[in-house]
């Protein structure tokens, strides 16, 4: 694979802005098997917005308190909890399963799309952010998410993040909420794209870099065993290395 840092754009090698502590994140990446190849989805950010206008992402953001107590359905796989609480300061399972709460919060907040289980009844929702899950009678569900990623946000940019990206089957989405994406929303627009369509997309670079490891990912057969990728600055030299 190609390195991290040669494939930065002008704009993300930017570093004229004060330096920030990374806010700890979310993503999760839908996957749907149904056709001969898998597609992902992706949602276009609003051309006027300040930060990244205009390309393509996968739906995340940065992790709430809330997210940690939210009742949840399942549990994430053994791989996936022991890999969250590592190369962290003060590790905790609560932090580990919140992030994952925090990208399926995330998908619902940016696309409308529930991942979760309706068989439970209705959860009590600890805060607003998760209101609509206790109206819908959804039960997030850890255990469809599977850990996959994890990327900071070199020093000096406007926004840095330690987001850890999760990915889970689209069959996985018990309920949609209508009205979430258009014109006058964060994202403008949602597709499916096949690996190979995203090639033609305008996207991040660690968007792009972490749909190659994706693509590697299920190539080798998506277990939970497979070791997650981890990039991160060290000693102003983008490394990549391997969460085992």
């Amino acid at each position: 694979m190609t390195d991290f840092a040669t494939r930065l754009t002008q704009a993300e090698r930017r570093q004229d802005w004060p330096n920030v502590r990374p806010r700890d994140a979310a993503t999760l990446i839908l996957i749907d098997h149904k056709g001969k190849k898998p597609r992902v989805l992706m949602g276009r950010r609003h051309p006027k917005l300040k930060f990244m206008p205009g390309v393509f992402v996968f739906p995340g953001g940065r992790l709430e308190k809330a997210d940690r107590t939210m009742p949840v359905y399942g549990v994430l796989d053994a791989d996936s909890e022991r890999r969250l609480m590592t190369k962290v300061q003060r590790p905790t399972l609560s932090r580990a399963r919140g992030l994952a709460a925090a990208a399926i919060r995330e998908m619902y907040e940016e696309t409308g799309l529930l991942v979760g289980t309706k068989e439970l009844g209705a959860p009590e929702a600890p805060s607003d952010d998760w209101r609509v899950f206790e109206e819908r009678g959804v039960f997030p569900d850890l255990g469809a998410l599977t850990y996959v990623a994890r990327a900071i946000t070199p020093p000096r940019r406007p926004k840095r993040f330690d987001t850890r990206f999760f990915a889970a089957d689209a069959r996985a989405v018990c309920d949609e909420v209508a009205g979430l994406v258009g014109e006058e929303s964060e994202l403008v627009e949602l597709a499916w794209l096949t690996f190979a369509e995203t090639a033609a997309q305008e996207l991040p670079t660690v968007t792009r870099v972490v749909l190659e490891e994706l693509a590697q990912r299920i190539e080798a057969g998506s277990s939970p065993r497979l070791p997650v990728p981890f990039y991160a600055m060290h000693r102003g030299q983008f490394v990549r290395t391997l969460l085992d």
